[in-house]
């Protein structure tokens, strides 16, 4: 079994699929919440395709502490968010390129002010990422129905994609 090649096949699938959901994004909607608890829209997507860097992140260190405030500039329009979607997966893409097996052995820890909140192997860690890329774009799906934005599919047709006749 080749995991690089599968990580990568997967990262890419991912990255497709949320280049999809990026060209519906509502500039004039970035600071919508469904909830008070819940995250705005323009936080999360900001977050959304920060992640997509980690693969990165997660191969060059060995931990990233969430109290450490992110030293990317918050985006606000559409074009600013595929952007830095496709500079943070040309990132991991490369750092995947180059990566052996055996790196994906040592362990990699999520902090937060020094506390090990979790710890997985690189493979492990970089796993976690692809499912949060997954969380986060449904959030996202359920924001866009909500404001009556259409919602692409992800894996398969989406209600908006499906030709009813």
């Amino acid at each position: 079994m080749n995991t690089l090649r599968q990580l990568k096949n997967e990262l890419r699938e991912e990255y497709e699929t949320t280049k999809r959901f990026l060209k519906n994004y509502p500039t004039d909607k970035g600071n919508y919440t469904p909830h008070q608890k819940s995250m705005q829209l323009g936080r999360l997507s900001n977050h959304l395709v920060d992640i997509f860097g980690w693969p990165d992140l997660m191969l060059r260190t060995r931990e990233l502490d969430v109290s450490v405030p992110s030293e990317n500039k918050p985006l606000e329009t559409r074009e600013e968010l595929e952007k830095r979607l496709d500079e943070q997966y040309q990132k991991s893409l490369e750092a995947l390129e180059k990566a052996e097996e055996k790196d994906l052995d040592p362990k990699w820890s999520l902090t937060n002010r020094g506390e090990k909140l979790k710890t997985w192997s690189k493979y492990g860690s970089i796993r976690h990422a692809l499912n949060q890329i997954t969380h986060h774009r449904a959030q996202i799906g359920v924001y866009f129905r909500l404001n009556e934005i259409p919602v692409p599919g992800s894996y398969g047709p989406s209600a908006d994609d499906q030709f009813f006749g």
